[in-house]
């Protein structure tokens, strides 16, 4: 996964910036400025710096582990930042600053924090992004919600699981087939809680791949079990013993859920997951077992996805500018995936035209890249 610190961003930006330039003869670079860090040497070094894209030397001149954040000064705000800075090891933190008053904060080896002299940045240049830090506490209140709708959500996967097992097992599959399609969508849609469900997750809606006997594995069980069969004309009396315990494992998993913590902490990882793993196996069509039904798998993910960066909407305000093209793109790829529906079927993946598929692809790619920042944004920080 491609999560990118705000200084790797930068040190990105300052990479195309000089990609850019002439090969020709100028002016020397100036050298960098040389900063020390450590317990009692935070920040020393740095000296008159002008704004604009900058390199800071970072060494660690401590006898344990550093982590180092350049702050605005008062706000507190992270422009960029290095992470398990090793005793004697030297770094460039590469940042672009705006005329301000910054600092450099060390966080040696989960000691107290340390802030350095502040340092005034002078000049007209344009500063690059900035996070404003939030502790593990801003988190619990996304997870409480988020665990509100997976609740919802799990009490309507029973009810359409049961929908299908009951049509299984009185031999209809011409209904079964109906209802499956309804329970798959409810499972897909809980988005960012799988990590929490467990060895569920891969009993009610595990794929074949890795298997050794492929889809004829005793291992392969769930939702994509029960796919094959009712698309490959497998019997009722097959399917029975499939289904039925497809409807077990999800009346195991509802009811034990509550008992069941969403990490905090994972929620934002989530929103960038989800539509990775999307890419990757429903738009793609490898987890197809035979219904044609994965760009509808597809739709429930972005669904997830919309409920995950609901819940995490009130920290992103005012902290992640490309927020509002998160939202547009999440209405694109919607009513794109939306515009293959067809009554009660979907196009299947490899009977979209080519161009429709590129464009529908290379949305999710760009959502992507658009929610990879999220979960540096909201990765919780000392602050004190």
């Amino acid at each position: 996964m491609d999560i990118r610190r705000p200084g790797a961003v930068l040190a990105a930006s300052l990479l195309l910036a000089t990609g850019c330039s002439a090969a020709g003869a100028g002016p020397s670079p100036p050298t960098p400025p040389a900063v020390q860090i450590s317990a009692s040497h935070c920040g020393e070094g740095w000296t008159n710096p002008q704004a604009g894209l900058q390199t800071i030397m970072v060494t660690n001149t401590g006898d344990v582990s550093s982590g180092v954040d350049l702050i605005d000064v008062p706000g507190g705000a992270v422009h960029a930042e290095l992470e398990g800075l090793a005793p004697g090891v030297t770094r460039p933190l590469r940042v672009s600053l705006a005329q301000g008053t910054y600092a450099i904060r060390c966080d040696v080896d989960e000691r107290d924090l340390v802030v350095g002299p502040s340092v005034k940045v002078t000049g007209n240049a344009p500063g690059g992004p900035a996070t404003v830090p939030i502790s593990s506490n801003d988190l619990v209140a996304p997870a409480q919600a988020y665990t509100t709708y997976v609740t919802g959500g799990l009490k309507t996967l029973v009810t359409r699981t049961e929908a299908l097992t009951k049509a299984v097992d009185r031999g209809d599959l011409a209904a079964a087939r109906k209802a499956w399609l309804p329970a798959h969508l409810a499972y897909e849609s809980l988005g960012s809680a799988y990590g929490t469900f467990g060895d569920f997750d891969g009993a009610i809606n595990g794929r074949p791949a890795g298997l050794p006997g492929d889809v004829h594995d005793t291992n392969f069980t769930g939702l994509h079990r029960v796919e094959y069969g009712l698309w490959h004309d497998e019997a009722a009396t097959t399917l029975r013993p499939v289904a039925d315990q497809l409807y077990q494992d999800v009346k195991a998993l509802s009811d034990g859920f509550p008992g069941e913590r969403l990490d905090p902490a994972a929620l934002p990882l989530r929103a960038h997951e989800i539509l990775e793993n999307t890419l990757q196996f429903e738009l793609s069509g490898r987890s197809d077992q035979g219904s044609g039904t994965t760009l509808a798998t597809a739709a429930a993910n972005v669904q997830g996805t919309r409920a995950t960066i609901g819940v995490l909407r009130p920290l992103l305000e005012g902290r992640y500018p490309g927020l509002k093209q998160v939202d547009a793109h999440l209405d694109q790829l919607d009513a794109l995936l939306g515009a293959q529906k067809h009554g009660d079927t979907w196009t299947p993946v490899d009977r979209l035209d080519p161009r429709v598929r590129r464009t529908i692809n290379g949305a999710a790619g760009e959502l992507l890249e658009e929610l990879a920042p999220v979960a540096e944004i909201l990765v919780p920080r000392r602050t004190r």
